[in-house]
């Protein structure tokens, strides 16, 4: 029997998505942003493939042919996956595709601020170092690498690849997860003792603005924070009062609370010294997601075959 798959923001995995080995009648869309399109182009379909379109209760009610919801990514906040159990729709996800893009985006967060990189060519841009009575000067605040504390919040696949490579640049690891392992210590360690922290965790109740005001206290005056993960882990009103106050020595992200920041965003909007903002890419080298995008796939034919693979539960 032909299956109806539809691809609803295509555009957002620039990859080649091979065709699938079972009868298909397959549609993409570059982009699908409101419930009535999301309802009118999949109607009949079977097979919803999406990254960052929502999936909400009212949505999938209007659905009643969708069975499967093909992930591209790891996150799966954008689903609601308990009205998606309800109606009885599985829920698929992306795994392990980022082993290397994820930590080569951080350890370039953390150069680039840990050297004071981006405000130094800046200032040379602006002509500063034309005016110098020197022939350097010490605008910003250098600091080494080797030798310096990484904090690991969330010790699974990525954080483990993350630890290995700070491990190779001399860096003393400290990681922390909810779950059990050997080796690892409490929040407040990582919080207190690390010069450069780095998230790695889901996006849920129970870590949304897990790193607020408090947390941000307890950090070290010249400790950075990273985050690649979610924007919602971390609250963006506090984070900016305490770069701007020097609380923390500064932050990278490439994530925000609201993907695209159409009405702006306080982090991407900030023109501070000590804050790097990217788009939402550290996933997105070329590499990766010709991997996500084959995984994809996968997931897809395994479901199709009775044999589904990475689900997600509710």
């Amino acid at each position: 029997m032909t299956k109806k798959v539809v691809f609803l923001d295509r555009e957002s995995l620039d990859a080649t998505v091979r065709e699938f080995n079972f009868p298909h009648e397959y549609k993409e869309y570059e982009s699908t942003w409101t419930p009535e399109e999301i309802v009118e182009r999949l109607q009949g379909a079977e097979i919803a493939m999406i990254n960052k379109v929502p999936m909400r209760a009212d949505t999938l009610k209007q659905l009643p042919d969708l069975k499967l919801i093909a992930v591209a990514a790891t996150g799966t906040d954008v689903v609601d996956k308990a009205a998606a159990k309800a109606q009885g729709i599985t829920v698929v996800n992306i795994r392990n595709y980022a082993f290397n893009t994820v930590p080569e985006h951080v350890v370039g967060l953390m150069f680039a601020l840990r050297r004071a990189i981006v405000p130094y060519a800046n200032s040379v841009r602006r002509g500063d170092w034309n005016k110098s009575k020197q022939f350097c000067y010490f605008d910003y605040p250098i600091y080494d690498i080797a030798g310096s504390t990484l904090g690991i919040i969330g010790y699974g696949a990525l954080g483990k690849s993350i630890a290995k490579r700070a491990e190779a640049l001399g860096m003393k690891v400290l990681a922390f997860d909810v779950f059990p392992q050997d080796g690892l210590v409490d929040l407040d360690t990582i919080l207190t003792q690390s010069d450069v922290i780095t998230l790695h965790v889901p996006l849920t109740p129970d870590t949304k603005n897990m790193i607020g005001a408090e947390q941000l206290k307890k950090m070290k005056k010249s400790a950075i924070l990273i985050n690649t993960a979610r924007g919602g882990l971390v609250d963006e009103a506090a984070l900016l009062q305490a770069l701007k106050d020097g609380t923390i020595g500064g932050a990278g992200f490439d994530v925000v609370a609201q993907e695209p920041p159409k009405d702006g965003n306080i982090l991407c909007d900030a023109d501070l010294p000590n804050l790097i903002v990217t788009p939402h890419v550290a996933w997105a080298s070329k590499e990766a997601m010709q991997i996500l995008a084959d995984q994809l796939v996968d997931n897809v034919e395994a479901f199709v075959a009775g044999k589904p693979q990475n689900v997600v539960e509710a």
